[in-house]
Parts: C-alpha cells; sequence; structure tokens
C-alpha cells in the first residue's frame, strides 16, 4: 500500500502507518489507545459499506491492538473462534486496503481464512472450535521443540458449547502451554471489573506471585496429606472467591481475570505478565467487554448490530431494500405460531439463533414453549428427543449449516429410534456474503439418506406453511423442512397451512417433450426455463417433487415414461434428490429395459462439487448452473443425446 492511498488530512493517520502488526509493537500505550479510537473508526466506515458482523468486532478493538502488540503475529499464532470478530485484526494485519471488499464478490471473507493471510492461523465459520485448533497447535510446538505462542480467543457465546469445555478438559489434563482468553461479552460469567479486579489479575499473573504460590506449595508438601490438601484447596478456593475461575481451576488452568477488555492500562500488563511466564501450563484470561463498544447504535441494540447491511454511520439507520414479499424465516414463524395455537404440544427449539430463526416471534406468543439451549446444537438435538419421546412435537428450528454439528445426535438419538423431531433447515442452499462455511449445501443428501426420515422442500412461501403443517401432524418418524435464506417469491399465503399427502408432489405444467422436475427453491427457474423452451417448439412439463424422501415413485415413472428428457433440479450437493431419483429409475429398470418404448434421458442438476466462495446469491446460482439458462442448457443436451434404448440396441448391433 502506497501513502498516496491516504488523503493528507487523513483522520486515521496512526493507522495509515501500521502496514502489518510490527509496526505498532513499539508503540507506548497512549499512541496505542489512538490507534485502538482510529482502527474502531475504520472498523465502522468499512462496514457501513459493506454490511457484515459490527458488534462483535467492535467489542474486541482494544483487545486486538493489544494482542498484536504483546505477541509475535504471526509467529505467534493467534487463533479467533468464529471469526467475524476479526474485522480489525484484518485491518492491522495488512489487508486495510481491501477491507472494503469485505463479504463482497473476489473479496475478503467475513471470516479467518488460512488461504487469505498467513495471520490467519485457522478458518473458522462455525464457533466453539479455536480451544481445540489451539491445543492441536500448541502440541504441535512441542513435538517440534518450538517456542512461540498459541493464544486461542473464545467469546460471543462460545463458551455454551460443550466441544470448547472438552477441549479445556484435554488442554488441562496434557499440562500444555496454552493460552485461553476468555472474551466475556454479554456479562454472563464475571461480576462487574474495576481498579480492584484489574489490581487482582495483574498481581496474580505476575512472576512474584506465581513464585510465591509455588514456593507455598513446597511448604506445603512439608505437611502431612491432610493439611496439604487443606493448604491446597484454601489457596485454590480464596483466588476463585476473588476472581471467580474456580471453574477453569478445576478444568487444570490457571486463571486470570476478570480484566476490563477495553482498558489498554489494565490489559497490557496482564497479556505481558502471561507472555513472559513460560513455565507454565494452560491459562485462561478472562476479559470483559461489549459488543458494539464506541458506537451507541450497536452499543444500544447489539442483536440488530451483530450483523447489518450498509448503514449511515451518524444515525446508525440500517439501508434495506423494501421486501415485495415477507421473508421465508418469518413465513415458517408465522407458521409455526398457527400450528401452536392449534396444538399445546407443539414447541420450539433454538441454539442460540432466535431472531435468526424466527423464534423470536414464536416466543413473544409462546414463552413457556421456546426454548433457546445456545449454542449447543448436539443438545439441541437429544433435547428435543427426549421431548418427542414423551408426546410432545418438537420443531427444532436451526441453520443447514449448523445441523452439520449435530448429526450424530440426529443418526442416534432421533433417526434410529424414529421419534417425530421436526427439523425446520433454515438457510437452505447457497447463501450469499457469508460464503461456504455457511452454505446449506448438504443437508438433502445428509438427512435423505437416513431411514425413517421424511424430508420436505419448500418452492415457495405457500408451500412452506402447508410443510409446517405437514410436519406438525406426522407423528409416525422425523421430518425436516428446508427453505432458502431471504424473501419469498410473492404467492398468496393461507391463514394457517395444510398437511401433505406424505410423499406425493405435484405438477404446474403438462408438456410431452422435456420435464423439469424441481425440488425446493428453484422452481421459479424451473417455470422460466420452461417459458423459453415452449418458444422453442419444445412442450416442457414442470413438477414440483416437494419430497426428497420419501419419493413420489408415480409421479417420476410417470415423468421417465411420458418424455424424452427428464431434468432434476436441486439447492444442494451431490448425492441428494437427483441421486435417489436416479437409484429408483435403476432399480425400476426403466433406464435399461427395451420394453419401455420410450425411456426419457436423465440429467441431474446440483451444486458444484466444491465450496463456493462468497459473492452474490444470483451469480452463484448461474455459475452452479442453477437458473433458467442452466436448466435449459441441460435440458437441451438431454434432449439431443440417444436414448437409452437407442443406446442399447446400438451396442447390442456392435456385438454381434
Amino acid at each position: 500500500m502506497q501513502e498516496e492511498d491516504f488523503p493528507i488530512t487523513s483522520p486515521t493517520p496512526l493507522l495509515d502507518v501500521v502496514r502489518d502488526p510490527s509496526d505498532i509493537r513499539e508503540m507506548i500505550p497512549e499512541t496505542l489507545k489512538q490507534l485502538a479510537d482510529e482502527l474502531r473508526e475504520e472498523t465502522i466506515a468499512a462496514v457501513s459499506s459493506t454490511g457484515g458482523h459490527l458488534g462483535a468486532g467492535l467489542g474486541v478493538v482494544e483487545l486486538t491492538v493489544a494482542l498484536h502488540h504483546v505477541f509475535n503475529t504471526p509467529e505467534d499464532r493467534i487463533i479467533w473462534d468464529v471469526g467475524h470478530q476479526t474485522y480489525p485484526h484484518k485491518i492491522l494485519t495488512g489487508r486495510r486496503n481491501r477491507i472494503r471488499t469485505l463479504r463482497q464478490p473476489g473479496g475478503l471473507s467475513g471470516f479467518c481464512r488460512r488461504e487469505e493471510s498467513e495471520y490467519d492461523a485457522f478458518g473458522a465459520g462455525h464457533s466453539s472450535t479455536s480451544i481445540s485448533a489451539a491445543l492441536g497447535m500448541a502440541v504441535a510446538r512441542d513435538m517440534r521443540k518450538e517456542k512461540h505462542e498459541v493464544v486461542a480467543i473464545i467469546g460471543d457465546g462460545a463458551m455454551s458449547a460443550g466441544m470448547a469445555y472438552e477441549a479445556l478438559n484435554n488442554a488441562g489434563s496434557l499440562g500444555t502451554r496454552l493460552i485461553v482468553i476468555l472474551n466475556d461479552n454479554d456479562m454472563s460469567i464475571a461480576p462487574p471489573v474495576g481498579a480492584m479486579s484489574a489490581y487482582l489479575s495483574r498481581l496474580i499473573s505476575s512472576h512474584p506471585y506465581r513464585s510465591l504460590r509455588h514456593i507455598a506449595k513446597a511448604v506445603a508438601n512439608k505437611f502431612s496429606a491432610p493439611l496439604m490438601r487443606a493448604a491446597k484447596n484454601a489457596e485454590k478456593y480464596m483466588r476463585g472467591m476473588a476472581t471467580g475461575g474456580t471453574l477453569f481451576e478445576e478444568l487444570g488452568f490457571y486463571y486470570v481475570g476478570p480484566v476490563d477488555g477495553h482498558n489498554l492500562d489494565h490489559l497490557l500488563p496482564v497479556l505481558k505478565n502471561i507472555r513472559d511466564e513460560k513455565n507454565s501450563g494452560p491459562v485462561l484470561l478472562h476479559v470483559v467487554t461489549k459488543k458494539g463498544h464506541g458506537y451507541a447504535p450497536a452499543e444500544a441494540s447489539d442483536d440488530k448490530y451483530h450483523g447489518v447491511s450498509t448503514f449511515d454511520i451518524v444515525t446508525g439507520t440500517q439501508k434495506k431494500s423494501v421486501a415485495s414479499a415477507p421473508s421465508y424465516t418469518n413465513v415458517f414463524a408465522n407458521a409455526l405460531i398457527a400450528e401452536a395455537e392449534y396444538s399445546d404440544t407443539v414447541v420450539a427449539i433454538t441454539a442460540a439463533m432466535p431472531s435468526g430463526t424466527g423464534l423470536d416471534l414464536f416466543a413473544q406468543r409462546f414463552p413457556d414453549r421456546t426454548f433457546d439451549v445456545g449454542i449447543a446444537e448436539q443438545h439441541a438435538v437429544t433435547f428435543a428427543a427426549g421431548l418427542a419421546a414423551e408426546g410432545y412435537r418438537p420443531f427444532v428450528a436451526i441453520y443447514s449449516t449448523f445441523l452439520q454439528r449435530a448429526y450424530d445426535q440426529v443418526v442416534h438419538d432421533v433417526a434410529v429410534q424414529n421419534l417425530p423431531v421436526r427439523f425446520a433447515l433454515d438457510r437452505a442452499g447457497l447463501v450469499g456474503a457469508d460464503g461456504p462455511t455457511h452454505a446449506g449445501s448438504f443437508d438433502i443428501t445428509y438427512l435423505a439418506t437416513l431411514p425413517n426420515f421424511v424430508v420436505m422442500a419448500a418452492a415457495d412461501e405457500a408451500e412452506l406453511m402447508h410443510m409446517v403443517a405437514t410436519c406438525a401432524a406426522y407423528d409416525s418418524g422425523p421430518s425436516a423442512v428446508r427453505y432458502p435464506r431471504g424473501d419469498g417469491v410473492g404467492v398468496a399465503l393461507p391463514v394457517r397451512g395444510e398437511p401433505l399427502p406424505i410423499g406425493k408432489g405435484r405438477i404446474l405444467r403438462e408438456g410431452r417433450k422435456i420435464a423439469l422436475l424441481s425440488l425446493g427453491g428453484r422452481l421459479k427457474e424451473c417455470l422460466k426455463a420452461a417459458e423459453e423452451l415452449e418458444k422453442m417448439g419444445l412442450s416442457t412439463t414442470v413438477a414440483d417433487a416437494r419430497f426428497a424422501k420419501p419419493l413420489d415413485e408415480e409421479l417420476i415413472t410417470r415423468l421417465i415414461k411420458t418424455h424424452d428428457a427428464v431434468v432434476t433440479v436441486e439447492e444442494g450437493a451431490v448425492g441428494g434428490f437427483g441421486a435417489h431419483v436416479l437409484a429408483f429409475a435403476t432399480r425400476e429398470g426403466m433406464l435399461d429395459q427395451v420394453a419401455i418404448k420410450r425411456p426419457a434421458n436423465i440429467r441431474t442438476l446440483f451444486l458444484p462439487d466444491e465450496f463456493m466462495e462468497h459473492g452474490n446469491p444470483q451469480a452463484m446460482y448461474e455459475e452452479a448452473g442453477l437458473n433458467a439458462s442452466g436448466i435449459i442448457e441441460a435440458a437441451l443436451a438431454a434432449l439431443r443425446a440417444p436414448t437409452q434404448t437407442a443406446a442399447r440396441n446400438r451396442n447390442v448391433a456392435e456385438a454381434v
């Protein structure tokens, strides 16, 4: 980056000279405070023009500056949990000149990515992975007999996940040198912090205290066993009472904190003490921060400013387009409310995403039937299984990408026992700016492969209402409905959905030459494709499968036997709906029996077998070949291919 990139009267003169973290290592605390202020302003300015995650990043500005000042990054590894709090980190690590490409096609990712920078030690889009990854890196360091530090920063609700405690337990038992920073940004653990707690934290993290502690332990070892245990317990619980860290001490960590995460005068000496105490095992530093710190609109409404669209910096007003139809999320919420009005056995479960899944609306109407279990998807699924075993109708509302974290529970605790847990899978298909970590690409494949499951995909918002009603009414086993991110297509909505016949699709237009069999949100593109094919003189049928499992075998058989070409279309990965259609057709001999007068050539359209980069959703579906033009191209290719019967007869003739 060249100096001319910035005006002479830049509002960020300190930040302007920071090319990478080495430029801030010699700065004095007062200078670092100004740098933090400038970094906060730059983060706000960038996100105001790109949209993205705001509150979490603003909450760790001072911590980010302190970490890169105290530690020798990238040699010292810093592992950020989730990654949506790393926009300030990206600015300080040589990516400021691209920060306004954040989440844009071809631009910076909204999360950490190893491919993007050497300062991103570990990629993450889901939460609660940082301590496990950091422990692996620390063990690798020790096996190589290296000396660099490994630091994990976890917070923003991530400590509610069991995986974090599994990692803490393992790290404590190994005794490996590891630094974990608990970013407590909702005051869920810590009491208010101030000068006294800052003093205690500096004291217990300092070398003199720890040396004195070792001497005390050595003296205690001269006592009889009962007195020795009493002395050790007294010291441990005195520290626990003073700081709140007894839980982490019990897991084998040396606990320091709480420390004000926005006060560099408190934060810097504690971090330096921890860095310089080389003989310790795992250490947990507890810092208390506030999401959105330093920007009044974000401080006042941390939920609305967790993820934002572009916004006006002065007023904080987000610039959102006027929707022509309700969002799928809100339609689901209202449909579920309608079912809960009808039956008091309907309950709703979310894993720390009440507003993202629409269950905040459900909770307003039925607070006693709404359960937010925290970032604990595995628990959410088995909790729902327990409710189902007792005769309730639990709906687990969860993003498709997050249900992946609980797949064993889906298999073992739900499917094997054939319990009627209902799964509402928001953000199915591609999700645009959030990129590959959040894309709902795999749920059709991983659910439809399981015995006993009913798997549905909504083509529009009215269909979603009917499918919610179907789930509520279906008590014979587990069921799932998937639906896209964003707004519906604008169809009229019923007051309440009506249960659908299980495993039955529908035909929207009749043709004779080509059949387009859609599952889910690509139906509108199939209808567009059919219009264009008709203009070419190719009579086209469009069918909505509705169900990936069980298949509408009667409908599929009819389409294959009466059309020259059949194209299946789905917003999912390989191995999903199209694979099940082909398996059925093969099993029934419809692709190779001469007895069938005119078996169709079949093409299956699905997402590419790759992790698609973040971008504009419409452009991403075009790239995937799942828009109208891609569907037309596949249909014409199938039509041009020789029929299965002709190919079979030719092979026989050649063999003779």
